[in-house]
C-alpha cells in the first residue's frame, strides 16, 4: 500500500510540474506531437508540413469563417510599409512571432491582446544591405526561450514569459560587407542554428549553432570554401574545394548564404539546412573553369552535436540563375514503390520537385513541378539536371525559365498526408538573362551593379529576338496540388495578379489555404481545388497561414503585409491590394461564427510638390541620371512607371525640405534611423548634386504633367 501512495503522490508531483511548466514551453515530446492543437515549429511540428490535423473548421463549414481578432504589428521604424514573412507558433494559448527588422511579439491567441513586444534596437542603416526588405521569417521557441535573428546580425535569446533579453550574440564574421539576417532559427537537438543573407552583395554564407541557454558559439559551417591558400575551417570545404577553380574570385565572396526554413529530425538526431545562390551568379566569372561549386544550392544533412556534414545533395550544380535551394523542407513517412520511406521534399527555385530518403541522401525521385527549360530533366543514377544549353547566356542573352524568383520562392508550400498531396505556391516568370560587361567586386559588393540585367515582361522590342523557339512568356502564379509519389499535377489553379501571393497551410478538414496579393484570405477544398470561402481583409498576404485551437474552439491565424522584395517591383497590377489600401502590418484570426473583416483605410496616391528652386544643368542631370541607375533604383523610382510600383519614396515627388538637406541624407545619413544609410562610400559631393539635379528635372516633368490634368 505504501508503494501504491508513493506512485500516486509521485505521478501527482509530475503533473504539477507540467502545470507549472512556464510559458513558451515547447519540449522534444511536444514537437513530436502530431495531434497537437498547438503549433509548435514554423511548420507546425517537427515535420514542418504545414498541415493542422485540427477539423473542427472544415469543408463543410468554412463558409461561416468571420473575423476573430486582429494585431497592429506596423513597422515602427521609419515610414516605409514592411512585409510580414513569418508563420506564427502558438503555445498554451499564447502567440510568439517576429516582424520586420526582428521585432518579436507575444499575443494573446484568444483576443489578440498584446502580452509583449521586444524592439531589437536594430542599426536601420543595414536596410540598405538588403536585397528583398527588412523582413524576417520567423522565430523559434523552445523550453520558455524565444529566439530570433535581428536584420543586423545578433542572435538573440528572450525569455517567453516577458521577452527580457536573456543573451545576445554577433553572428557576423565580417561587417564590411553586406551580411544580413532575414531567416528563421532552427533549434536542433542541444544548439539553435541561424544562417544569414547577402549572396546578392558578396558575402560568404555559413551556419552558426549557438548553446541554448548560453549563447556559446559551439560550432559553425561554411557553406562555401574560401581561398584554398588559407586553410579550410572545417575538413567538408577541403571536399568542397574540388568543385571550384582553384583560381576562382574568392573575394566575390561565393554566396550560398542560407535564409529559409529548416528542419530537424530527433529521431535520427538530423539537422536539414537549404543553402543559396552563387556570388556572383556568372560561374564563368567567380570560377573561371566551371565545376559543380559546392556546397551553392544544396541541402545538406548535419549532426547537430559537432557540425558534421552527414550527406549532401546538389539541387543545382553550377548555379548560375539564383536558383536557390533555401526553399521550405518537408519531413514525410510516404510509401514509394510498395515501400514505406522517411523522405524529405523540396521544390526549390530551379523547377524539379525532390524527394530523398532524409537518413541516407538517396534521390528517388525529381520531375519538373512548372515550366523548365535550362535542364530536360534530372538524371536519377548521377542525381544531376541535364542541361539544354537555353540556360547558357555568357554569348548571348537568353530567355530562361524559372527565374529569379524561382518556381516556387520562400513562401511554404504545405503537405496533407491525408489527401497526399503538396500544396505549392508556383510562380511563372520567365526572363531574359545577359551579362552585365561593367562588372566590379566593388559593384557586387554593395548591390550596385547585380549580374543579371535585362527586362521582365512585357518585352522590349530590342529583346524580342531572344523569345523565338520559345512557346510560353507568359507571367503568372499558380496554386498547385501536386502529387508527390506519382510526380505529376492533381488540380491547379491560376490566380488573378501575378507574383507575390502567400504561402500554404493544409489542415485535415479537407482545407487548403492561401493568402494573395489582391488582399484577400482564399480557402479551397483539399481534393478538388474548389473555392468554398474567400475573405478580404485589405492587406497583400505573402505569408503562410496556420491553425490552433483554445477552450475548444479552432482558430487560423495569418500574418499579414505586402514587401519582400515586391516593397521594390511589386506588382503595377491594379487589382493588387497596395493600390486599394494602406499597406501596414496586421496579424488576424479567425473562428467559425466570427464578424466581419475590418479593412484598412483606403489607399493615398502622393502629389507632385512644387518643384524645388534649382538652376538645372542639363550635363550634371544627365550625370545624376546614370548614378541614379546605379545607385537608387533598387529601392526608388524617380517618375512614373508602367513597369514596377515602389513602396519606397518615388524621389520625383519629395518636398522643398527634405530637398533642402539632401545632401545630409544622402552623404552623412541623416535619415540613417530610418533606413535610409549614408551613401558616402560610394558618392561625393559631386555625385549628390548631380543625382539632385535629375530628380528636380524629373519632377518639374511630373509636375506638369500633374497640372495639365488639373493638379490630379
Amino acid at each position: 500500500m505504501r508503494n501504491l501512495i508513493l506512485i500516486f503522490v509521485l505521478y501527482v508531483a509530475i503533473l504539477g510540474c507540467k502545470k507549472e511548466s512556464p510559458e513558451g514551453w515547447v519540449d522534444e515530446e511536444r514537437l513530436m506531437m502530431e495531434t497537437a492543437k498547438d503549433w509548435v515549429s514554423l511548420g507546425g511540428n517537427y515535420t514542418q508540413q504545414h498541415f493542422s490535423q485540427l477539423e473542427q473548421i472544415n469543408s463543410n463549414n468554412v463558409e461561416k469563417l468571420g473575423f476573430a481578432w486582429e494585431y497592429d504589428a506596423r513597422s515602427t521604424i521609419g515610414r516605409i510599409p514592411r512585409g510580414l514573412e513569418a508563420t506564427p507558433f502558438v503555445v498554451d494559448g499564447i502567440m510568439y512571432t517576429s516582424g520586420a527588422w526582428g521585432f518579436v511579439y507575444a499575443v494573446n491567441a484568444k483576443t489578440g491582446e498584446e502580452i509583449w513586444k521586444y524592439d531589437p534596437k536594430v542599426d536601420a542603416s543595414y536596410n540598405r544591405r538588403t536585397c528583398c526588405d527588412v523582413v524576417n521569417r520567423g522565430v523559434a521557441v523552445w523550453k520558455g526561450k524565444v529566439y530570433v535573428g535581428t536584420l543586423d546580425g545578433f542572435m538573440v535569446c528572450l525569455n517567453a514569459k516577458d521577452g527580457e533579453e536573456l543573451w545576445r550574440v554577433d553572428t557576423f564574421t565580417d561587417r564590411s560587407v553586406a551580411y544580413t539576417i532575414t531567416g528563421p532559427p532552427q533549434v536542433a537537438g542541444n544548439i539553435v542554428i541561424i544562417g544569414n543573407s547577402g549572396a546578392e552583395f558578396g558575402v560568404r554564407g555559413y551556419i552558426t549553432a549557438y548553446d541554448l541557454n548560453t549563447g556559446e558559439q559551439k560550432w559553425r559551417f561554411f557553406i562555401v570554401p574560401g581561398d584554398p591558400k588559407k586553410g579550410f575551417e572545417h575538413e567538408e570545404l577541403e571536399m568542397a574545394s574540388k568543385t571550384w577553380d582553384p583560381n576562382s574570385n574568392w573575394e566575390a565572396g561565393g554566396g550560398g548564404t542560407v535564409w529559409g526554413q529548416s528542419a530537424y529530425d530527433p529521431k535520427l538526431n538530423l539537422l536539414y539546412v537549404g543553402t543559396g545562390n552563387s556570388s556572383p551568379y556568372p560561374i564563368w566569372l567567380r570560377s573561371p573553369s566551371g565545376g559543380d561549386n559546392l556546397f551553392l544550392s544544396s541541402i545538406l544533412a548535419i549532426n547537430p552535436d559537432n557540425g558534421k556534414l552527414i550527406w549532401h545533395y546538389q539541387t543545382t550544380p553550377g548555379e548560375i540563375w539564383d536558383y536557390t535551394a533555401t526553399q521550405n523542407i518537408i519531413l514525410a513517412d510516404i510509401e514509394i514503390k510498395g515501400e514505406n520511406r522517411k523522405v524529405l521534399m523540396q521544390a526549390p527555385k530551379n523547377g524539379f520537385f525532390y524527394i530523398l530518403d532524409r537518413a541516407s541522401g538517396e534521390l528517388l525521385s525529381a520531375e519538373k513541378y512548372t515550366k523548365v527549360n535550362w535542364a530536360s530533366h534530372v538524371d536519377l543514377k548521377t542525381g544531376k539536371p541535364v542541361k539544354t544549353g537555353q540556360g547558357w547566356y555568357k554569348d548571348e542573352p537568353k530567355l530562361v525559365t524559372p527565374s529569379l524568383p524561382g518556381g516556387h520562392s520562400w513562401n511554404p508550400m504545405s503537405y496533407s498526408p491525408k489527401t497526399g498531396l503538396v500544396y505549392i505556391p508556383e510562380i511563372i516568370y520567365p526572363w531574359i538573362y545577359m551579362v552585365d560587361e561593367s562588372f566590379s567586386f566593388e559593384k557586387l559588393k554593395w548591390g550596385t551593379g547585380i549580374l543579371y540585367d535585362g527586362t521582365a515582361p512585357p518585352y522590349s522590342e530590342e529583346n524580342r529576338k531572344y523569345l523565338i523557339g520559345q512557346a510560353d512568356t507568359v507571367e503568372l502564379n499558380k496554386l498547385k496540388a501536386w502529387d508527390p509519389v506519382n510526380q505529376r499535377v492533381v488540380w491547379e489553379l491560376e490566380q488573378p495578379v501575378a507574383r507575390g501571393n502567400g504561402g500554404i497551410l493544409s489542415t485535415a478538414g479537407d482545407l487548403v489555404i492561401q493568402g494573395t496579393n489582391t488582399g484577400h484570405l482564399k480557402i479551397y477544398k483539399a481534393a478538388t481545388g474548389e473555392l468554398l470561402k474567400e475573405i478580404e481583409i485589405g492587406t497583400g498576404i505573402m505569408a503562410a497561414p496556420m491553425s490552433y485551437q483554445i477552450d475548444g474552439e479552432q482558430y487560423i491565424a495569418v500574418m499579414a503585409g505586402y514587401g519582400g522584395n515586391e516593397l521594390i517591383v511589386g506588382p503595377v497590377d491594379k487589382r493588387a491590394a497596395i493600390h486599394k489600401y494602406q499597406n501596414y502590418g496586421r496579424i488576424l484570426a479567425f473562428k467559425l461564427n466570427g464578424g466581419e473583416t475590418h479593412l484598412p483605410p483606403k489607399a493615398v496616391i502622393s502629389k507632385v510638390p512644387e518643384p524645388f528652386e534649382l538652376d538645372l544643368d542639363e550635363q550634371l542631370a544627365e550625370k545624376g541620371e546614370s548614378l541614379f541607375f546605379t545607385y537608387c533604383i533598387s529601392c526608388h523610382l524617380a517618375g512614373n512607371s508602367t513597369e514596377y510600383y515602389s513602396q519606397y519614396p518615388n524621389l520625383a515627388k519629395i518636398n522643398p525640405a527634405t530637398h533642402s538637406i539632401f545632401k545630409d541624407i544622402v552623404l552623412r545619413g541623416a535619415f540613417a534611423p530610418n533606413g535610409m544609410a549614408s551613401f558616402a562610400d560610394v558618392l561625393n559631393e559631386n555625385d549628390a548634386d548631380a543625382i539632385q539635379q535629375y530628380l528636380v528635372k524629373q519632377q518639374i516633368e511630373l509636375y506638369k504633367e500633374q497640372e495639365s490634368l488639373g493638379g490630379n
